[in-house]
């Protein structure tokens, strides 16, 4: 028993240690942040008036203790003096706490800009997110960014203002507590000590629950979300029943959760309902025989009470606020989780595979390629080069292989070695076999980031022109049509709006990824002359017509990683055979 209890204790200072560490952490970055300086002006007003409130707190004190003497002694020219002035300090309390409650807010929401941000943007460096998605022990990321750092900044505040003035609160009121009664002031430090340690004892396993709950609740909603994503897929599969079952055990789970917390939270709360409750006659039973021997006057047990719940409520934090600094421990230890994982995604590379940047050529250097799971190779020691302007066909009875390649040299294959040269990724696009549109204007679809004031809409009309694509942007509202495009196009649209894009943009390579699941043979030959003729090299993916379009060479995979270079349709590629022969593994 002993030794369960000295590990108990041990990991609850490590634990105390640990919040405390990530506490401070997030106070220092936003002190270093852009908004630091205006953080400190907010942070320095708050401190000023939690000072001002506390004088007025103890002034009201007394006040209230000579306003109830002179009603006990019916002197009426005291008590209307005494109730001018206890109005003043009322009114002086309003507006202090009006402001301060509006400062705190002001400095609440520019914190939680300041951290959002932060994660956001190391959230999108550097693919972070693509790499996390993957990561274990990170569930929801999109949650953590959004609800934790709300619930993290809101409460970080509170429970610094709370310290703070309680700090403040315990020195004003001490003085004033010691010279009604020693005796009652020991009974506040004791009964607050007690009530704080037995809080800690009921309410521990919340910390546990609370920081499952939050991860209950994200995944019941993910399951929504891809439902409402999907919906005409689910339709049309008929898989409403799977779901339903699926969304019944996550709503099962986070409800078996929530009653566990529900319980705890009972317990706890037959302790600090009682704790509360005898605060208010403690001081009476001090008092009040003191006053019927004529040691004190009537006014004084007014004064005992208020100063002791005062004085207790500040010493009580633990009591009053354990719920909350539960559930603050949960959030921040998730937000750390959080942190720590991008901050490896940047640090950590995922793979072996070596990307160099030369504009005019993609080249594999003894490439590997392995599955997910390491068990085979995909493709084995790859070795061959494309130029600018050149059209390959990358075919294969398995996509899996194809697709490795398309992605390695994306740089979003995790399991592999050798070496990948290709421009960068400015000048180097991938359209995947389902296109990705974005929501936001079509003509933020369409265009470069920074190129929307700097292309003609001459250009893009011309480029949607061949491509048969007019009437379609005239049917949706034009090119400054705003929403989300998922449901507005057809596959064929969404893939021919994509290889418009590619068109507006003029980069050196792009990869087409199995275009003939959506497009005819005579609409790929077409793309494929007007994206040489720009001089733009292409790497397409066989999958159905597009084996028979013109190309200048053809990479087969076959299986257990072996491949082979084959001559392609053009007279160029004929006259390269043997070349290519030589090259094959």
């Amino acid at each position: 028993m002993d030794v369960l209890q000295a590990r108990m204790s041990t990991e609850r200072k490590q634990m105390i240690r640990l919040t405390w560490k990530r506490f401070s952490g997030a106070l220092r970055m936003l002190a270093q942040s852009e908004e630091g300086s205006r953080a400190m002006v907010f942070a320095l007003t708050l401190l000023a008036m939690m000072i001002g409130m506390n004088g007025l707190n103890v002034l009201n004190s007394y006040v209230g203790r000579d306003f109830m003497s002179a009603i006990e002694n019916r002197n009426v020219s005291e008590f209307r003096a005494q109730a001018l002035l206890y109005a003043m300090v009322f009114v002086a309390s309003t507006v202090v706490a009006a402001l301060f409650r509006f400062t705190e807010e002001r400095l609440g929401i520019l914190w939680r800009r300041q951290l959002t941000w932060r994660l956001t943007e190391t959230y999108m460096s550097e693919r972070a997110y693509h790499r996390l998605d993957s990561a274990t022990g990170v569930a929801n990321p999109d949650q953590r960014i959004t609800e934790d750092v709300k619930a993290f900044t809101t409460t970080t505040l509170s429970f610094m203002l709370l310290i703070i003035n309680g700090t403040l609160t315990a020195i004003s009121f001490s003085g004033v507590l010691w010279s009604i009664s020693p005796q009652l002031f020991a009974v506040a430090v004791g009964y607050a000590f007690c009530g704080s340690m037995l809080t800690v004892w009921l309410g521990k396993p919340l910390i546990r629950l609370n920081y499952n709950q939050l991860d209950m609740e994200a995944n019941f909603r993910a399951e929504l979300i891809h439902v409402r994503e999907n919906s005409e897929s689910i339709a049309l599969a008929h898989r409403e029943g799977r779901f339903s079952t699926r969304l019944k055990s996550r709503l099962d789970d986070l409800t078996m959760n929530f009653r566990k917390l529900i319980r705890v939270n009972r317990n706890l709360g037959f302790f600090t309902n009682g704790y509360n409750y005898f605060i208010q006659i403690i001081p009476a039973l001090i008092i009040a025989p003191m006053f019927m021997i004529g040691k004190v006057e009537f006014g004084v047990i007014t004064q005992s009470t208020m100063a002791f719940a005062t004085l207790l409520g500040a010493f009580s934090l633990i009591v009053t606020q354990f719920q909350s600094i539960s559930a603050f421990t949960a959030v921040t230890a998730r937000l750390h989780l959080l942190n720590d994982a991008i901050e490896n995604a940047h640090e950590n590379k995922p793979c072996s595979i070596q990307i160099d940047e030369e504009p005019n050529r993609v080249a594999y250097q003894d490439l590997t390629l392995w599955n997910s799971d390491k068990t085979h190779a995909l493709v084995r020691n790859l070795n061959l080069e494309i130029k600018r302007g050149e059209c390959w066909l990358i075919s294969c009875i398995d996509d899996a292989p194809k697709l490795a390649l398309f992605r390695a040299t994306a740089g979003v294959w995790e399991c592999g070695g050798g070496r990948v040269v290709r421009p960068d990724l400015d000048n180097i696009l991938f359209l995947p076999e389902r296109p990705y549109l974005p929501p936001g204007t079509l003509r933020d679809l369409l265009l470069r980031t920074g190129m929307e004031k700097v292309t003609k809409d001459a250009e893009i009309h011309k480029v949607l022109q061949e491509l048969g694509l007019d009437e379609t942007i005239r049917r949706v509202g034009g090119l400054d049509a705003d929403r989300d495009w998922d449901d507005a196009f057809s596959i064929g649209e969404q893939h021919l709006l994509s290889v418009a894009r590619i068109f507006l943009a003029k980069p050196a390579f792009v990869y087409l990824d199995r275009p003939g699941s959506s497009l005819p043979k005579s609409r790929i030959s077409m793309i494929l002359n007007k994206l040489i003729s720009q001089g733009i090299g292409v790497v397409i993916l066989a999958k159905n017509g597009e084996a028979g379009v013109d190309y200048d060479a053809c990479l087969e995979i076959h299986e257990e990683g072996k491949w082979e270079l084959m001559p392609g349709s053009s007279a160029k590629a004929m006259a390269n055979h043997a070349a290519l022969r030589d090259l094959s593994c």
